[in-house]
């Protein structure tokens, strides 16, 4: 068994297949319709990894899926994490792209981690082990 699709909820795919991949850097792997066609299956892969594990940019479009963002949102924890091997170069790079960071990068024993915005509704944290 592996995991093949992650999702993180968004309050707007369009929005969030720009930011992730023109700002993060991820590429679109899978763009279809789904049901009357208001909103897609939509994916993104890591150039680091193509044939991983696709995010699949989920509207938000029922309340249990508003109420769950937000709700973690406020209280702060990250929807989802990505592993970077230099956090800070990542941090720079992303931060003159206007990327909103929450949290700049914090050693934290074992590893170094970093929170942003991703614009779509959800706390975002990079991680760098040591």
């Amino acid at each position: 068994m592996r995991i093949n699709v992650i999702n993180v909820f968004v309050d707007d795919q369009d929005k969030a297949l720009q930011f992730y991949t023109d700002v993060l850097g991820f590429q679109k792997k899978r763009d279809m319709p789904v049901g009357d066609g208001e909103f897609k299956w939509l994916t993104v892969i890591s150039p680091e990894d193509p044939g991983g594990v696709e995010l699949l940019l989920e509207p938000n479009d029922n309340e249990a899926a508003k109420t769950y963002q937000q709700a973690i949102y406020e209280q702060g924890i990250p929807a989802i994490s990505f592993v970077v091997d230099d956090i800070w170069a990542e941090y720079e790079r992303m931060k003159n792209r206007n990327v909103n960071f929450i949290v700049e990068p914090t050693d934290s024993g074992p590893v170094t981690f970093a929170i942003f915005d991703d614009t779509c509704g959800n706390l975002i944290q990079l991680s760098q082990a040591k």
